[in-house]
């Protein structure tokens, strides 16, 4: 059936496009607040579902609605219904709530969005948190460069359903359903497979990322060692504080992947449990491998500090050096200045050009002294 816009004509003469029906004749409780305008948020449900398909034995038998979906999916042993959403509102995800019996607590936290990596347990419900991490590209790292953004995926597991909400930056999850599809020996595990499937792209990311951001580590740490001085010290403040937001969103996963990969959970199984052990294995390597750009960047940031130090002593003795000359000839103009009647020299024809050759001299001798000594 071909979905179309409905659109509502206002008194005023404007009109209104509510998005397309996922449901035949539109009687959704969505549908009527659309109809009435009571929805601040002009979008329908449909218009914030990217994707909502049954699958059956690992293979995709129906694109329905949500409701509609989920029905189908319950009538046919072992099948199940997946949903994914796309920055939904309150009241977007109140529909899907009700259709699949969310609680009202992991809804919230779904439409909120900015929570950490969870994993939580309401009913016959797993409700998980991911972040994801986008590089962002830059062409030289700067003290205001942006190296990485974040993202949220919250994903409802259901026994014969599986939800997804995606927030901000978070790449979307086409590929990730294409790739399931086309393995339907994987898929048929059902949602779990699809849970697995999400966090180990998600995790997959985390180490392309990880690499991207080693890039930057060792450009900064080139420009450090090298002769030309910059604006290294903000350039590795700023790394720091992005390998901060990396690290944020990687080492809370350990203990939900933990948990997923050890506990023994009937919508889990033994067999999807090794697979999410492969992916804890993976996200503990991008924890070692940010736990050593931290103590790199840390060095760095010690090694800067250690080179501007030098720096200053350096120009300290420069300094130094060059008052101890000035003093030369500023204590010979001392004497002669004070006007005294009898002076050494005073009224002889060579005092003048003496004085101005003994000054010469000593500067010279004090010079090459500090030459001597590496102030100068």
């Amino acid at each position: 059936m071909t979905h179309r816009p409905r659109i509502i004509h206002h008194k005023d003469g404007t009109r209104r496009s509510i998005g397309r029906q996922w449901r035949r004749g539109g009687d959704s409780k969505w549908h009527r607040l659309a109809d009435s305008g009571a929805i601040p948020d002009q979008r329908c449900t449909a218009d914030v579902v990217v994707d909502c398909a049954v699958y059956e034995d690992g293979r995709r038998v129906a694109s329905l609605g949500p409701q509609e979906a989920l029905t189908e999916a319950r009538k046919r042993p072992g099948g199940f219904a997946w949903v994914g959403l796309h920055q939904p509102a309150q009241e977007h995800l109140a529909e899907i709530a009700e259709v699949f019996g969310l609680h009202p607590l992991a809804v919230e936290d779904a439409v909120n969005a900015h929570q950490r990596p969870k994993l939580e347990r309401y009913g016959d419900t797993l409700f998980l948190v991911l972040k994801t991490i986008v590089f962002v590209e830059h062409e030289k790292l700067t003290a205001t460069s942006e190296v990485v953004d974040t993202g949220e995926l919250m994903i409802f597991l259901g026994a014969d359903f599986v939800v997804v909400v995606r927030h901000g930056s978070a790449p979307g999850l086409a590929q990730v359903r294409r790739a399931l599809e086309q393995h339907p020996e994987m898929l048929a595990h059902g949602p779990a497979a699809v849970l697995h499937a999400i966090t180990d792209r998600v995790v997959d990311d985390y180490l392309d990322v990880a690499d991207q951001v080693e890039l930057d580590v060792d450009e900064l740490e080139s420009d450090v060692f090298s002769s030309v001085q910059g604006d290294d010290a903000e350039r590795i403040y700023q790394l720091k504080r992005e390998l901060i937001e990396f690290k944020r969103a990687v080492h809370p996963m350990a203990r939900p992947l933990q948990r997923l990969s050890e506990e023994s959970d009937e919508m889990i199984g033994r067999e999807m449990g090794r697979y999410f052990r492969d992916v804890a294995d993976h996200l503990s390597q991008v924890r070692e491998r940010l736990a050593s750009y931290s103590e790199l960047v840390d060095g760095l940031l010690a090694a800067n500090l250690s080179q501007l130090a030098v720096q200053q002593n350096v120009d300290m003795r420069r300094i130094s050096a060059a008052a101890a000359i000035l003093a030369i000839p500023t204590m010979i103009a001392g004497f002669y200045g004070m006007n005294f009647e009898h002076m050494p020299e005073l009224h002889w024809t060579f005092g003048y050009p003496l004085m101005l050759g003994v000054t010469a001299t000593l500067s010279a001798l004090c010079y090459r002294a500090f030459r001597r000594y590496g102030w100068l």
